[in-house]
């Protein structure tokens, strides 16, 4: 009973910051309707939209920042002007004392601090939304990074997740919006979110990644130390080097490939994705290698999955019309009454124009956005975790284009699944 008090007053405030909200998007709409072309105008709404959502989530904290990353990897379901102002979401918070840090620690490591660790920095050299970075070192000078929990960060993920999913259940009552399958969905991020506060469930995350990529020349995910670890701290290697979207001018297109290639394998050689891959997570080290850190939000796929997967991206990159329609009616769900011949139609226009593009021109991103619009359309809706695989590909591509403007994504995949679809007997088209 003593909760309730604490998720009414949560209650009241989530609506009055939808409420407001709610009005402002009213006045700014108003904006809206002096803008005579209708696409320009649907542009203009959904930036609106994006930008209120927005700034209430990071004025809510940490459930609704994620909440709003996760919701960004979602085009199928939000408009791609939303979705861009949704990836602009930082979860940078102040850090929260050196005092409760201590205190965490010492009682998830079951010893005192000065025990466990010969240095410990008392400043964090990053401070997000669930948990902040301190370095140390270990008794034996080795340097490394200590991941603290914030404070009842678990607890109050789960409380606004209630909420959420209250709010989602009203939703769910209008029969338009209950197509979207709104609680399923939140379900899912929730059970994300609440995942990412359990710091062992990272490190064994990390674990599996350093075992995937064993034989992967260039790659590194840090090593954890599970002696220094429990369920509210993780030590792991202290990293150096630069993020890849801070680099200096150069040549890049090996790491451009090497950050390609490293999604490619996750989704479709060992359905084991990083879920939350953006540059933040990318640093190139002063050795030359790609650490990718901040792995606790992951999709893992059975085999059943992953061969969707792998037939997804077979249409994408080689695929005929036919063989993306065939797909479509496999594996996505799509209601009753779907015009295929139209469908087929509107698939061959749109993979026709972007199959005639050069180099220059191609632009994953701008193909995710029109395919799922094209899906809005018709009332067929991917799977929650193919919207995963297209959207790392677009942010493999991005990052890839940064690094080396003439790459071609298409053709890397291409040639990345050639011998994946060659071990799994895979037919290709003819």
């Amino acid at each position: 009973m003593s909760r309730w008090p604490g998720y009414f007053a949560r209650f009241l405030a989530i609506g009055l910051v939808g409420i407001a909200c709610l009005l402002l998007y009213g006045l700014l709409r108003l904006g809206t309707l002096f803008i005579l072309d209708r696409e320009r105008r649907a542009a203009s709404v959904a930036r609106i939209r994006g930008r209120l959502l927005r700034e209430a989530m990071t004025l809510l904290g940490a459930t609704f920042i994620k909440l709003g990353q996760v919701l960004s990897t979602r085009p199928d379901l939000i408009e791609p002007g939303t979705v861009d102002e949704l990836r602009k979401l930082q979860d940078r918070l102040p850090p929260f004392s050196f005092a409760r840090a201590r205190r965490i620690i010492e009682l998830d490591l079951g010893s005192p601090l000065s025990e466990r660790f010969a240095e410990f920095d008392p400043v964090p050299v990053a401070a997000a939304s669930v948990a902040q970075v301190h370095r140390a070192r270990l008794a034996d000078g080795t340097e490394v990074a200590v991941k603290v929990l914030r404070p009842d960060i678990r607890d109050k993920c789960v409380r606004d997740g209630a909420i959420l999913l209250f709010f989602a259940r009203l939703l769910a009552l209008h029969p338009t919006v209950r197509l979207s399958d709104p609680v399923g969905h939140l379900s899912a991020f929730v059970a994300g979110i609440v995942e990412q506060t359990h710091l062992d469930l990272e490190a064994d995350h990390y674990d599996l990644f350093r075992a995937n990529f064993r034989d992967f020349e260039g790659v590194h995910f840090p090593r954890t130390y599970r002696s220094h670890s429990a369920r509210h701290v993780m030590t792991m290697d202290f990293l150096r080097g630069r993020k890849v979207d801070a680099l200096p001018a150069g040549d890049h297109r090996l790491l451009a490939k090497r950050i390609r290639d490293t999604f490619f394998k996750m989704c479709f050689v060992d359905g084991f994705v990083h879920a939350d891959l953006h540059p933040g997570n990318m640093m190139l080290c002063d050795d030359g290698r790609l650490a990718i850190f901040d792995v606790g939000l992951v999709k893992k796929m059975d085999g059943s999955l992953l061969d969707q997967f792998v037939d997804f991206a077979r249409c994408i990159a080689m695929g005929k019309t036919k063989d993306f329609v065939h797909h479509l009616r496999t594996f996505h769900q799509y209601l009753d009454g779907v015009d295929w011949p139209e469908v087929e139609r509107d698939v061959g226009h749109f993979a026709a124009y972007f199959r005639s593009q050069n180099v220059a021109e191609l632009e994953m991103g701008a193909f995710a956005n029109k395919l799922f619009a094209l899906g809005r359309k018709h009332r067929v809706r991917p799977l929650p975790e193919m919207t995963l695989v297209l959207a790392g590909v677009v942010t493999s591509e991005g990052l890839a284009k940064l690094l080396d403007p003439d790459c071609n994504t298409w053709q890397e995949m291409a040639t990345f699944l050639l011998p994946v679809l060659a071990a799994r007997a895979v037919a290709l088209p003819s």
